[in-house]
């Protein structure tokens, strides 16, 4: 318990190095008790699968300086979710290796709430700042965990899901966004043949490698992860 918590400790460390307020913040450990959770419905969360899997919540007070003042209000491109994500990355990166799905904004009291959570406050200089929150999702193991996992799949068979193949990442600053125009090249983080990762609605279910069919590009699995953990 005091490995995983001083684990926790380190991905919140890592968070509040990357988070855009105008003074340093400094994460402490919190009781879920007595939290406001009306403040947990606007939390920025992701989800982490690697050799663990784990789910991840910040919650940012307007006092803290607010991520809207970075992100833009009416900006169409900028969200909070894109300005918090270098944050999580941060923090989940410190959990092994992996990938962190999407960042999205929404109600995270559950999470925050949670009694296997680690919740941290995070303390500015004028008091809280906004708060932290990571789990850890132990489940099941083995084939037991993947059957149970895949029965539950089994009564939604017919239903139609957005697969994705990705190839790489990269990040810019928003000015190079600005400044991008026809022509110019983007590096991504993968080398040429490296694996493509596939993801289904978002969260990383295989690897494979991209290949050509009668002139349409498409992907050849190489490697399935493993049910429990891929979809858990």
């Amino acid at each position: 318990m005091s490995t995983t918590l001083a684990q926790h400790a380190e991905a919140a460390a890592a968070l509040v190095g990357l988070l855009p307020t105008p003074a340093p913040l400094q994460p402490a450990p919190h009781s879920s008790l007595g939290l406001p959770l009306e403040a947990m419905t606007q939390a920025v969360t992701a989800s982490f699968v690697g050799s663990v899997s784990a789910d991840l919540a910040v919650v940012l007070l307007s006092a803290a300086g607010s991520v809207s003042d970075v992100a833009g209000t009416d900006s169409p491109v900028v969200s909070a979710a894109d300005v918090l994500r270098p944050a999580l990355e941060a923090a989940s990166a410190t959990l092994g290796a992996g990938v962190l799905g999407d960042a999205r904004t929404e109600d995270a009291s559950a999470l925050f709430s949670h009694m296997d959570a680690s919740v941290f406050e995070l303390r500015g200089p004028e008091g809280t700042a906004g708060w932290f929150a990571v789990r850890v999702r132990s489940g099941e193991n083995g084939s037991t965990a993947a059957q149970s996992v895949v029965g539950k799949l089994g009564r939604i068979n017919n239903v139609e899901m957005a697969l994705t193949v990705e190839i790489g990442r990269t990040r810019m600053a928003v000015r190079d966004v600005l400044n991008l125009e026809p022509g110019r090249v983007v590096e991504l983080d993968r080398s040429a043949g490296a694996p493509a990762d596939i993801l289904l609605n978002g969260r990383l279910i295989a690897n494979g490698e991209i290949v050509v069919v009668d002139q349409d590009y498409a992907v050849r699995i190489t490697k399935i992860l493993d049910v429990a953990e891929g979809l858990g």
